[in-house]
């Protein structure tokens, strides 16, 4: 079932000089997204992918063409309120989120500016913390934590305010690689086993393996989709436009350039190794 739908979208920014100067930055791009899946969008700087990511709840709007969340128009100013209830952004600098001096007041601000009576906010924030495995911390001060911690919190405050989706923005992009597994693993398990439809925006192709799909963005439009095995078999395709793939990819693609017998290219070490195992048997 289509949760997010684009269709024929189109987005210029303006830039004033002295001229008015129009540049594209999506191009009559069609894109479907379902509800429950975990969906990673690739591309590198510039590429569109978070021009994208703020079309889905409605923080930008459509120059051309539509977006629909959950069958409602971004572009219906009068259903502003009910698509950004329903789908959460979560953006790379977590400093930039965090409002409060003590954790548990920073995940109530959302809910409380949603009306929600105090009881229920109690439950919401503790649920919260306790799906992003941040419940020992609810009485610290934000500013104090690790940078994989306070992303953390700030997925917590978007959940605390029950979207049915979750859009990140490169939400690892300023971590180190413990915050960064420390925020894949929050969101896997978000979606895995709470059933929220996932939507990452990142240049890491190992956070993309996760997924259940990728698309690959390039110049405002899709290069490729497909489920991780199908978009990074297409090594060639992804390096002539400056893209990358996980390393052990890379690796067993040059081995089967240079002759070596391997029928399926790994996305991981474990894979890598067992497929390599294969080969000198």
């Amino acid at each position: 079932m289509n949760f997010i739908s684009v269709e024929n979208l189109s987005f210029k920014y303006d830039s004033d000089g002295e001229k008015l100067i129009e540049t594209s930055v999506i191009k009559n791009l069609n894109l479907r997204v379902n509800q429950g899946e975990f969906l990673c969008i690739l591309g590198h700087n510039g590429s569109g992918k978070s021009t994208l990511a703020k079309h889905f709840n409605g923080m930008l709007l459509p120059c051309g063409g539509k977006v629909y969340v959950d069958g409602m128009d971004t572009a219906d100013e009068k259903l502003c309120f009910d698509i950004r209830s329903t789908v959460g952004l979560v953006l790379q600098n977590p400093d930039n989120q965090l409002v409060a001096s003590v954790v548990e007041e920073d995940i109530a601000f959302g809910p409380e500016n949603l009306g929600v009576p105090s009881a229920e906010i109690r439950e919401r924030v503790e649920n919260a913390l306790k799906a992003v495995d941040m419940y020992d911390y609810r009485n610290h001060a934000p500013h104090k934590l690790s940078g994989g911690q306070k992303q953390r919190i700030a997925i917590a405050g978007i959940i605390a305010m029950e979207p049915k989706c979750i859009v990140l923005d490169e939400p690892t992009a300023m971590l180190d690689p413990r915050g960064r597994n420390e925020v894949i693993s929050t969101i896997t398990k978000l979606n895995r086993e709470y059933g929220i439809t996932v939507v990452l925006i990142t240049h890491y192709m190992d956070e993309a393996v996760k997924a259940d799909r990728v698309v690959v963005m390039d110049n405002g439009e899709i290069l490729t989709q497909g489920t991780p095995q199908q978009v990074f078999a297409q090594v060639d395709l992804l390096k002539s436009h400056c893209l990358d793939v996980p390393q052990a990819t890379e690796i067993c693609h040059k081995l089967k350039k240079l002759g070596v017998d391997i029928k399926t290219l790994p996305l991981d070490e474990n894979s890598c190794v067992d497929v390599l195992m294969e080969v000198l048997r």
